[in-house]
């Protein structure tokens, strides 16, 4: 799992730091959210994806991976206004939307169980590993980021399939 620590930051400089009790139980829960959403069954996830996820996910995903809600919003080619108008509202996401943002949350989930099956997890925070290496130019994708395929299942796939080439050694 040595590859792991591509980009140029070594995982351990992605660690968070001590945070007051509230916001580290936030921290915890949403943890616990993407890693469960990773782990559970495919089932599972169509009915999540088919009964819509609550927007108010994409701002505590983007605060979790340290990103723009913007970024975020962005790479997954979502419409801002729409979003802000469902989170405003408390209403829940479309099943294309709530594809998109789970997608998101199953790779944060993926790298974080490749860490944990390749030694000590400790000190390494998935959701900005992930952050900061969906925008490194990548020659498997032709000099494109990874963030760029991140609006649509097949794109979110190929990034899903370069990871694991990663944790086998076989990404270059």
């Amino acid at each position: 799992m040595s590859d792991m620590k591509a980009p140029s930051a070594k995982p351990t400089a992605l660690a968070t730091t001590a945070q007051p009790k509230p916001v580290a139980d936030a921290v915890e829960r949403a943890d616990i959210a993407i890693t469960q959403s990773y782990r559970s069954d495919p089932q599972q996830r169509i009915e999540l994806i088919r009964g819509g996820i609550p927007a108010a996910r994409i701002s505590q995903l983007s605060s979790r991976m340290g990103m723009s809600k913007e970024q975020l919003i962005h790479s997954l080619r979502l419409s801002r206004a729409a979003i802000n108008r469902k989170e405003r509202d408390g209403a829940l996401l479309s099943s294309d939307e709530s594809e998109r943002v789970l997608g998101v949350e199953t790779l944060i989930g993926m790298v974080q169980s490749m860490v944990e099956e390749s030694g000590n997890p400790e000190g390494f925070d998935a959701a900005r590993w992930l952050a900061t290496w969906l925008t490194q130019p990548l020659p498997a994708l032709g000099g494109a980021t990874p963030a760029s395929y991140m609006d649509t299942f097949e794109g979110q796939k190929l990034v899903a399939g370069l990871l694991s080439m990663m944790q086998s050694g076989v990404y270059a």
